[in-house]
């Protein structure tokens, strides 16, 4: 067969990587696209539906076979992420993943790894699924928003009624089975008024010792949906900029205090990453650039990312290119490029852009002070959070630097910060008072109980 422009033949036995082609990337397989047994009222996938009108969203055999043989044709790398998301992927049955795991043995190359993941509500877990995943060695991401306060108000099922009883009965089979997993919290405007009750549930009654903190950032189109990412409103149900910078500072002083070497928290772990320099964050938000997170749909649609699930970012089908050709598409390389190209001035002269890098470019709707449009709209929380968190960064990262443990700063914090008067300059050398910086009072609203559940209809007005 003849090459194609980027000298790549889709059909030959001994692959040629295009010219652009990353060693590795990473995929998220949505088998059921957008279909989910909840109704979470901030979901921001739902509503791809509209894209596959008259599909029964199931990926079909063909097309998992492509996919998998393709992921791992594309891996110039001996290890290869095989990632699966929804919608609500259990939805697809335990023999659908049997058959994956034929299928990834069927393609693998000599001394190749694979790691499993899947993000899943927990929901329809029973212990035929968890010692499934215990036998794959799966990683299971569980999504939980706090306690049944926070978590039941916008995480509800297709009859509004609350889910957290039965998210909480699936982690226990996950941990019963002895299953890896960690926890996924979306942020929203109601959970954010409570970082302690949010961070102290996971780690105290969860269990978990691995939490992911994601901020729901809507943007509200014009036709008052929130399908694209295009708008420069946002939900009310969205967390405010210094809203979240708050909830990230007050867990963060929590946890350096306390948890430091046994709680991981990936914000954390991405901005330790930053501080000394070592490249990559581990969060794509967080690095220089992106463009090698991907997603695919269920069936062989591919996408520049999973939060630009929609025409725009359409890069094509892999039943009629492979995939490399698609991740290393011009399109694609643009795409990826542009985080770092589209930053406004206002970002290049910032002190903590070495640890943001503008975030996520789904977030970059507003104006700068100055009125040069792609500010991000979270940059005075993560503004705020980043100089919060200065201090402790450089004692961990000189801690680590000199081969010693990253947990010694729990002890050296508390021995620096103990002695502070209210109105002493604060010994992060901010220049404000303690009173004002880290010895601010942390504000604990009181946790009501549980409000009627939002659902998608009544809350957007469909």
């Amino acid at each position: 067969m003849n090459n194609n422009a980027n000298g790549f033949a889709v059909q030959n036995a001994a692959l040629t990587y295009p010219r652009n082609a990353p060693p590795a990337f990473h995929i998220l397989a949505k088998p059921t696209g957008a279909i989910c047994n909840l109704d979470c009222a901030y979901c921001f996938f739902l509503d791809k539906e509209v894209f596959y009108p008259g599909s029964k969203f199931r990926m079909q055999d063909d097309v998992l076979e492509l996919y998998i043989k393709q992921l791992i044709e594309g891996h110039q790398t001996d290890h290869v992420t095989i990632a699966w998301q929804g919608g609500e992927p259990t939805l697809m049955g335990l023999d659908f993943y049997r058959r994956v795991m034929e299928l990834a043995e069927k393609y693998r190359r000599p001394g190749m790894s694979f790691e499993h993941t899947m993000q899943t509500n927990g929901t329809l877990l029973n212990d035929e699924w968890a010692a499934f995943y215990k036998e794959h060695n799966f990683l299971i991401g569980i999504s939980i928003d706090g306690p049944a306060e926070l978590h039941d108000i916008y995480r509800v099922d297709k009859g509004g009624a609350p889910t957290l009883k039965n998210v909480m009965r699936g982690l226990r089979l996950l941990q019963k089975h002895g299953v890896e997993y960690n926890v996924l919290t979306t942020v929203n405007r109601v959970n954010a008024d409570y970082p302690l009750e949010v961070y102290r549930f996971l780690r105290d009654e969860v269990g978990t010792t691995w939490m992911q903190f994601i901020p729901v950032v809507e943007r509200i189109n014009d036709d008052g949906l929130t399908l694209y990412q295009e708008g420069s409103q946002v939900s009310d149900r969205s967390v405010g900029a210094e809203q979240f910078g708050r909830f990230l500072s007050v867990i963060f002083d929590e946890w350096v205090n306390n948890d430091v070497g046994t709680i991981f928290v990936q914000t954390f772990e991405a901005a330790l990453r930053n501080w000394l320099g070592m490249g990559s964050s581990g969060m794509c938000v967080f690095n220089q650039t992106c463009g090698t997170g991907l997603a695919i749909e269920h069936n062989g649609d591919l996408y520049a990312c999973d939060h630009f699930v929609e025409p725009n970012f359409f890069l094509g089908n892999i039943k009629e290119s492979h995939m490399i050709e698609l991740v290393a598409s011009p399109q694609q390389v643009k795409f990826g490029q542009d985080k770092l190209d589209t930053l406004p001035q206002y970002c290049m002269e910032c002190a903590v852009r070495f640890a943001c890098h503008g975030e996520c470019p789904k977030n970059r709707f507003i104006d700068t002070p100055d009125g040069e449009p792609g500010l991000n709209y979270l940059c005075a929380g993560f503004k705020q959070f980043f100089h919060h968190i200065d201090f402790h960064m450089k004692l961990m990262g000189g801690l680590l630097q000199r081969g010693r443990e990253a947990k010694e700063v729990m002890a050296i914090s508390k021995q620096v910060f103990s002695n502070a008067g209210r109105n002493d300059p604060c010994p992060c050398s901010s220049g404000r008072k303690f009173k004002q910086c880290h010895g601010r009072p942390v504000p604990r609203p009181k946790l009501n109980p549980l409000p009627s559940p939002q659902t998608r209809s009544n809350v957007m007005g469909r």
